[in-house]
């Protein structure tokens, strides 16, 4: 049995996706999906399609290039769709793909983890912070 070189273990290792190793494309994609913008995106996406204005009235806070930017990039990921029906104005409705509603029930997971035990954490913080000083 022929010995391998660390190079080709990491390159075996990228094809197999393991997010442990650097290089690993699943580390973009962890990245893209703990992003604020994307979890309630998501969420705001699990019940129907909706336009970009309902988005932005849901999603309270997010500034509309970002809004844009995050949509454009779940589009690009393949977790949203995007249709355009001419009209005047244009009317642009976004919806969840069959790959985003398969991660949509994880992060309604985390979603309600963290409105549930925020209490827990800010109690955790306030007593960390006490003890620091």
């Amino acid at each position: 049995m022929a010995t391998k070189t660390a190079a080709q273990r990491r390159e075996e290792a990228r094809r197999v996706y393991d997010a442990y190793i650097q290089d690993c494309p699943t580390r973009q994609l962890l990245d893209r999906i703990s992003d604020k913008w994307v979890s309630l995106l998501l969420n705001a996406l699990g019940d129907s399609p909706r336009r970009y204005s309902e988005l932005s009235r849901i999603v309270t806070g997010v500034s509309q290039k970002m809004l844009t930017q995050t949509l454009r990039s779940m589009e690009r990921d393949g977790l949203v769709s995007r249709t355009v029906t001419a009209s005047v104005p244009v009317r642009v409705d976004y919806e969840l793909t069959a790959l985003g509603r398969s991660l949509l029930p994880v992060m309604q997971a985390i979603k309600g983890w963290a409105e549930t035990y925020i209490e827990d954490v800010l109690t955790a913080r306030e007593t960390y912070d006490r003890a620091a000083n």
